[in-house]
């Protein structure tokens, strides 16, 4: 049984590049099909945003001398770029998808609308929105958090390379402890970076909650639609 009829899921584009150091990872595109096939067989309707930091960032490339809004739209490409790949696999898979884009470049995915990203999920597509916000100075984690709210998401889960949210970073510090659950005003007044302050303060108006949790690791996705084992960490109001 699944704890969620409706969930956004968020994807870092680092994650996509696997053992590689740039592009994407066939190996890990095919796992994480899988396991978003999983859950989809269960009933739930999925919504997917990812990143496109495996192939271009906005933000670095501003402080290596690019011009930010020129940046951050070849950020918003290479998420097109990661949508597309992620589409191919599913369909490899045995599932419908549905690309739609923040903005307009059809064929390759439609423009977005809640509508139709609503009718798609509850037609059993599983919908990815590319392109982040369609603006520049938003990062895709405000582009999810923006998705989430706006198709209906009982949660956002955001898939990392760590297995929730802690004290500090536990790549760098090893006595860093791991949170169960934590409030998003808890989140602010320590200065947690688990989302960028937008999308933070986003979710938190909007009572979204967010589970940040491992989705490198195969199965942790279906474990926490079934609701049965605690995996990763619980952000609520």
């Amino acid at each position: 049984m699944a704890k969620f009829k409706r969930i956004l899921l968020k994807l870092s584009g680092e994650s996509l590049m696997g053992k590689q150091k740039y592009g994407i990872d066939e190996t890990r595109l095919e796992e994480y099909a899988t396991q978003i096939k999983e859950i989809h067989d269960l009933g739930v309707q999925v919504g997917i945003v990812i990143g496109g930091g495996n192939i271009f960032r906005g933000l670095t490339g501003a402080g290596k001398g690019y011009d930010r809004v020129k940046g951050d739209q070849m950020g918003m490409l290479a998420t097109v770029i990661n949508s597309l790949g992620l589409s191919s696999a599913l369909v490899a898979a045995g599932v419908k998808t549905r690309v739609l884009t923040a903005i307009r470049m059809e064929p390759i995915g439609e423009f977005y609308t809640k509508w139709k990203a609503i009718e798609a999920m509850e037609n059993g597509e599983v919908v990815i929105m590319s392109g982040g916000t369609g603006n520049p100075f938003f990062t895709t984690d405000t582009g999810s958090s923006l998705r989430g709210i706006e198709i209906e998401a009982d949660v956002m889960l955001k898939g990392t390379r760590v297995d929730g949210i802690y004290t500090a970073d536990p790549e760098k510090d090893p006595a860093a402890t791991k949170f169960d659950e934590i409030t998003y005003d808890e989140i602010l007044s320590r200065g947690l970076k688990v989302m960028d302050l937008t999308a933070t303060c986003m979710c938190k108006e909007n009572n979204l909650p967010i589970i940040v949790f491992d989705m490198d690791t195969v199965g942790n996705l279906r474990k926490v639609i079934a609701g049965d084992e605690k995996i990763g960490t619980l952000v609520h109001n």
